[in-house]
This record gives structure tokens, sequence and C-alpha cells, in this order.
């Protein structure tokens, strides 16, 4: 058995949050609403689900639309003059392991409460073990009556990082790789399992499954680059001004790029990781 595993280390098969208390009072776009933004998300999460698996007729369709469109148009006017930050700082109480990395992303597409297309994921942890869970519905169908593969390869890129989490070490995907054992079925508890393999001085490696009735139906094997959060937004504003400088010369007719100024300056191995 591999060392990584521990007896009783996968969660129970029950769907429920993490009983620790966690609050996104200091995000500056759900202060003072975060219940009210939760039923939101939540409402909006029923929408999704029902608009990939319900057929009304045309006429019921148009009329729905207009009342979903004057609806998009009244939210759309509290948009604030500055866009709301994807992330939050854990507290700064405690090591990263003892707060649930969800916490900090709210927004996050694959464990953030507050976005309707997140299923969401729940996070919780069992040194050396980061563990999610979730029930897939028909949103993230691929297969009939199976999760996408795309979504498990989402879902493993947030869970890996939460391993690296526990490990003190973090930063972006350079490499993820997915093995597919067998179906994982959609309305049907998965769980997820992550841990940490090897540490260098510039690289993260990690591996995962995903569990389901006893089952192991993926396997996953991940490469990080380890930045701290300066370093992130460093690499992203790199890529974003190579990106508006490619675009500018594509409508200018301008001449090729410099050599130099490409996206592998963010990293000076050549290596331009993505993901979280």
């Amino acid at each position: 058995m591999d060392p990584a595993f521990r007896p009783g280390s996968t969660l129970r098969p029950v769907l429920s949050q993490d009983p620790r208390p966690t609050s996104f009072e200091n995000h500056p776009g759900l202060r003072g609403r975060e219940p009210q933004a939760r039923d939101l998300a939540d409402v909006l999460r029923r929408l999704i689900r029902l608009s990939v698996s319900t057929a009304p007729p045309p006429e019921e369709t148009v009329r729905l639309t207009a009342q979903l469109a004057a609806l998009a148009d009244e939210l759309e006017a509290h948009l604030p003059e500055n866009p709301l930050p994807r992330f939050i700082a854990p507290e700064e109480d405690g090591p990263a392991k003892q707060v649930p990395l969800g916490s900090a992303m709210p927004y996050d597409v694959v464990v953030g409460p507050f976005n309707p297309v997140a299923p969401p994921v729940v996070l919780d942890f069992d040194p050396p073990k980061a563990l999610g869970r979730a029930v897939f519905d028909v949103t993230y169908e691929g297969a009939p009556g199976c999760v996408h593969g795309a979504v498990l390869a989402a879902t493993f890129d947030i869970i890996l990082t939460a391993a690296n989490a526990i490990e003190g070490a973090t930063g972006p995907t350079v490499r993820l790789a997915l093995r597919y054992l067998r179906p994982t079925l959609t309305n049907e508890e998965a769980v997820f399992e992550g841990w940490v393999t090897e540490v260098t001085d510039r690289r993260i490696l990690s591996k995962g499954r995903i569990i389901q009735g006893g089952i192991v139906t993926v396997e996953a094997d991940g490469e990080f680059a380890i930045f701290n959060r300066d370093g992130v937004q460093r690499m992203a504003d790199s890529r974003r001004v190579v990106f508006d400088a490619a675009l500018r010369r594509e409508r200018t007719g301008a001449g090729a790029a410099d050599e130099d100024d490409g996206p592998d300056a963010a990293l000076d191995d050549g290596i331009v990781p993505t993901g979280e």
C-alpha cells in the first residue's frame, strides 16, 4: 500500500459542510451580505442545472428568458468601479492546513460557494493528505451519467494545490496528468485525495485519486512551480503585457515580436505554468 494512504483517512460517504466556522466577511464584495450572496449563488446554481435539464415550450422559453434578462440588467447595475478580487488571504493566526482553502477563494470555479458554476467541492485536510468531496449533478455531465473528465481535472488542480499547501509549498500548475480508470458517476459522492510525493527547490510533485463507492475511478499526477503570490502576479502581468502587445501588432500589421518579449520571460526555465 502506498505510504500516503493511512487507514481511516478517506472521508465517510456523507456530503456535509466542513463543520469548522469560516467567514468571508473580510472580502470587500461579501462584507455585510454574506448569507444573501450565498443564497443568490445557490439560486443561480439551481437555474444552471435546470437550464440544461428542462425543455419548456418555445413561448415559455421566450418569457422566462426575458425575465432572467431583466434580472441580469438589475444585477449589472451593481457592478463596482473596481473589479472584485477573486482571492482573499486566510486568517494569519494558524498554519495554512488549519484553514479550509475554500475560505480564501469565495469565487473559485471549483470550491467557491459564491460562484454558481462551482458545485462547490468541499475541502478538508487530513495531513499529509488534502481531501475534497462533491456530488456532481447533470450540469457537469460528459458521457451519459458520468462526470466530464475536464471537470475532474479542474477539481484535481485544486485538491493537489491544497495538498501542496499542507507542505507549505505552493505555486501555479506546470503539468497535470490524469488516468481515467473507470467512469465517475454523476449524482453520487466522489471523494478526492491528494498528497505530496516530492518537494525540490523549484518544484512540487503531487499525486491524487478519486474514490467513489469504494472504487478508485481516476488517478492524478501533478507538477507545480514554487512561486509566492507576488511571483504569480508578476507572471500574470507579464502574460497580459505580451498578449496586449501581440494584439496591437495584429491590429496595426506591425512586424513580429522581439525574441525576448515572449511569455517565457515569466519563468527563467522557459515553462509557463497554468491553472491554480
